[in-house]
């Protein structure tokens, strides 16, 4: 199983896989500032839960953005709280993806708030199985907690 997580400047989104690694659904909605890794490794401590899948949000060209820098330094303050692996992977436009599913599904944004990032969580974990299972390798990189920003 593995946790799935979208690093928002104000909320962070939390999915989950089954325990066959088929499938991503919701879990919940971590406010962002104290206590949001806590809540994080509980919620992985829970699952048992044996990766933790963190987006990287890169620009569309592939660059670096402040955003980007505030989830690889969120990485790695989880990868040095915890045993379990977490790895950084591509989300580029995951939130657009979940604003476009929510609003499919007759939602407004006003709305989805509470949820949108828990979707953008769901469709990033969901993208690196669908992606481990075309190429026969995981996505992205495993976060070293040794290795400093």
């Amino acid at each position: 199983m593995r946790v799935g997580v979208d690093v928002g400047k104000a909320r962070i989104g939390i999915a989950r896989t089954d325990f066959h690694g088929m499938l991503a659904t919701p879990v919940e909605t971590v406010a962002r500032g104290a206590g949001d890794i806590a809540r994080i490794l509980a919620i992985v401590s829970e699952l048992e839960a044996a990766e933790i899948v963190v987006g990287l949000p890169l620009s569309l060209a592939g660059t670096h953005t402040p955003s980007t820098d505030d989830a690889s330094q969120f990485a790695h303050t989880l990868a040095n709280s915890t045993t379990v692996p977490v790895r950084m992977v591509d989300e580029r436009l995951s939130t657009v993806s979940a604003q476009a599913a929510l609003r499919a599904s007759g939602r407004t944004t006003k709305n989805s708030r509470s949820v949108i990032d828990q979707v953008a969580a769901v469709i990033i974990v969901q993208h690196a199985l669908d992606f481990e299972r075309a190429a026969g390798r995981p996505p992205g990189v495993v976060v070293d907690p040794d290795e400093g920003l």
